[in-house]
């Protein structure tokens, strides 16, 4: 048993050290791309990039929040993927070959992939409209205050609430989605993925408010969104969180 146990440690260490990296250079990778200027407005983009809303800004743009929401997301994620890999390891004990860690989690992230496309197009069509500063943060007092609202009241939402409860639950998130085989396992990391984007797609929204290669910002939400799936009293963080970004929605119109 001793050995059995050593042996699932190792793994568990093994699966959260690739997260580790994996997370660590998709944050490198930010870094690097905001000390060197992200696409910007047309006529006032950041120096040697395009803007994007041209063909080359937007696939740099789609690249940028897939990273993104690799760095943010993956950390979140953590206890589900460690959990999916102590099913592969029991499972191997069994004769039982369940597919790697690494085929749930490119579902998980697949799905995130599909809302960076999104949010790129969302911020060339701000750009258009002259919606965003050059640092990309919305140029409108009012669209900030509406952002922050619709995000306060989206934590007290039922979906939201439903949402976050999967995305901490990765027993019962098995027990109810599991399916068989390499499609099975990348399936059940989308429909996980699903359930995540539904508890936080509004707050990525709020990154246009703040600055969308406000790293700080990008690390507080991210924080957040870790905390609020892993510590206990996720119910009242989340329902705080929601009160403050109503109150800070409802004072914005009046500081800007």
């Amino acid at each position: 048993m001793g050995g059995v146990s050593r042996q699932a440690a190792i793994e568990r260490r093994a699966v959260l050290a690739s997260l580790a990296l994996v997370v660590a250079l998709a944050w490198l990778y930010l870094w690097r791309a905001g000390a060197a200027g992200m696409p910007a407005m047309d006529g006032m983009d950041m120096p040697g990039m395009a803007p994007a809303s041209t063909a080359p800004g937007i696939a740099l743009t789609i690249t940028m929040w897939a990273v993104m929401m690799t760095g943010m997301m993956l950390p979140s994620a953590a206890p589900t993927l460690v959990f999916y890999g102590a099913l592969v390891r029991k499972n191997a004990e069994r004769g039982n070959v369940l597919p790697t860690v690494w085929i749930f989690a490119s579902g998980y992230l697949a799905v995130w992939a599909a809302f960076s496309l999104a949010a790129a197009l969302l911020q060339a069509a701000l750009e258009r409209g002259m919606l965003l500063t050059p640092a990309l943060a919305s140029a409108s007092p009012g669209l900030s205050a509406a952002a922050l609202i619709a995000a306060g009241l989206y934590q007290w939402s039922p979906v939201k609430q439903r949402c976050l409860h999967k995305c901490r639950n990765p027993v019962e998130f098995f027990a109810m989605h599991w399916r068989a085989g390499a499609s099975g396992a990348l399936r059940m990391g989308a429909q996980h993925g699903l359930y995540c984007l539904g508890c936080c797609w509004v707050l990525m929204l709020l990154l246009f408010v703040a600055g969308v290669m406000n790293l700080l910002w990008v690390a507080l939400i991210a924080a957040f969104v870790f905390v609020e799936k892993i510590l206990p009293a996720h119910r009242y963080t989340s329902r705080f969180a929601g009160l403050a970004l109503l109150a800070a929605g409802a004072i914005l119109p009046f500081t800007a």
